[in-house]
């Protein structure tokens, strides 16, 4: 059985506390993920992908276009 929240008094900690927790505690999963091997599936998406943007470069949007329409949304 999990420790809860409240067994582990999380639930007591301001937010900003639990936020850096949260943090920590992803920042200790992230090299676990990124060492796993791709799924079969992912394999298949990601050469999916790779075809189409081969196909069609012309369509891919640069980051900064992204990231820049992004930034006006969030303005309005």
């Amino acid at each position: 059985m999990s420790p809860s929240l409240e067994a582990l008094g999380i639930d007591r900690m301001s937010v900003a506390d639990r936020l850096a927790l949260a943090e920590a505690i992803w920042d200790s999963i992230t090299p676990q993920i990124e060492a796993a091997p791709l799924t079969d599936a992912q394999k298949v998406e990601i050469d999916r992908r790779l075809a189409a943007h081969r196909a069609n470069p012309q369509a891919a949007i640069p980051w900064e276009q992204v990231e820049a329409a992004a930034f006006a949304r969030l303005q309005q």
